[in-house]
């Protein structure tokens, strides 16, 4: 009879552990309007720090489109993930302020493509296991949908950051909460929100109920008490941020999205008809449920979960 030494048997434990951790890393592809707003910087780096992904891909949708490509393309090759492909979107015009535009001029060249024949080609290599983690406005989406929507009902789920269903920009934990409000990824392209609400992929939204969490001082404090590449680099864009936008305190409002997909339990869902108007309004409306969305987050989760992944290597 064959005898397994100890230390082999070990070794053989640990090697089938890797191997089945590895098969079960859940496949994401990331769609993101980064550059103007601070928070898609932090969840594209916590999306990047967490080993239960495995990142196909970052889309870049909005506005200068191109640019954002160089943006992230500059934050993976930072982090040391510059094989992770970053495909410019579909661009369109817009008046927001790219408050990181130095840092991404100084980017490399994004690789050739278009973001849509990307999720599209993915979500058939791939069919239903792929996460697609929406945290800009949903040209590219709805563009994909366009093109092939049986193609696009190929994708396991999508998780965006967007609407507003109970509340408004403010804080949510105030008695009464700001009334809802057009939120600015589904009030920037309305039409594509309502087509990816009838795409028949299983949605789950995290709106401005749920993902109004400030990075104050003390937290921002703990991003920069290590210095790395990633938290390097995140203090640089806070800082271009801060100085384009006259804000000081981030709102991690995409974050919670990337944390959803990691951990549901800290933003929990609830099954809703959602209709969006023309002029970016989520309503809630009878009918069959078209998405799930998360109206109460646990924010000391999500930081728990946030902070030191940030700065891990």
């Amino acid at each position: 009879m064959l005898k397994i030494r100890p230390s082999l048997s070990l070794w053989l434990v640990l090697l089938l552990t890797a191997i089945s951790a590895a098969a079960e890393r859940q496949k994401a592809i990331l769609d993101t309007d980064i550059g103007d707003d601070i928070d898609d910087a932090y969840a594209l780096t916590l999306a990047l720090h967490s080993p239960e992904f495995e990142i196909l891909g970052v889309t870049t949708a909005w506005g200068d489109t191109a640019l954002r490509a160089r943006l992230a393309a500059r934050l993976l090759m930072t982090d040391g993930a510059n094989k992770i492909p970053v495909l410019p979107g579909v661009p369109t015009h817009s008046k927001s302020n790219f408050s990181q535009r130095a840092w991404a001029a100084a980017g490399p060249a994004p690789a050739r493509g278009s973001a849509v024949d990307f999720l599209l080609a993915q979500a058939r290599r791939y069919p239903h296991q792929i996460t697609l983690i929406a945290i800009g406005p949903l040209t590219n989406v709805a563009a994909a949908i366009d093109r092939d929507p049986s193609g696009f009902r190929l994708f396991s789920r999508v998780v965006l950051m967007g609407g507003s269903i109970h509340c408004g920009y403010g804080n949510p934990r105030a008695i009464p909460p700001p009334a809802p409000q057009p939120e600015y990824n589904i009030a920037m392209d309305p039409a594509a929100a309502r087509k990816l609400l009838a795409s028949g992929v299983p949605i789950f939204m995290m709106p401005l109920d749920s993902t109004q969490w400030k990075l104050d001082d003390s937290k921002l404090a703990q991003v920069a008490a290590r210095s790395t590449p990633a938290t390097d680099a995140l203090l640089a864009l806070t800082t271009e941020w801060q100085l384009a936008t006259h804000q000081h305190v981030p709102t991690l409002f995409d974050a919670m999205a990337v944390t959803y997909a990691l951990r549901p339990d800290i933003c929990p869902t609830t099954p809703l008809r959602l209709q969006v108007e023309d002029n970016g309004f989520t309503r809630v409306v009878e009918g069959q449920v078209n998405a799930h969305a998360c109206l109460k987050g646990n924010g000391d989760a999500f930081f728990h979960l946030l902070l030191p992944r940030l700065s891990a290597h």
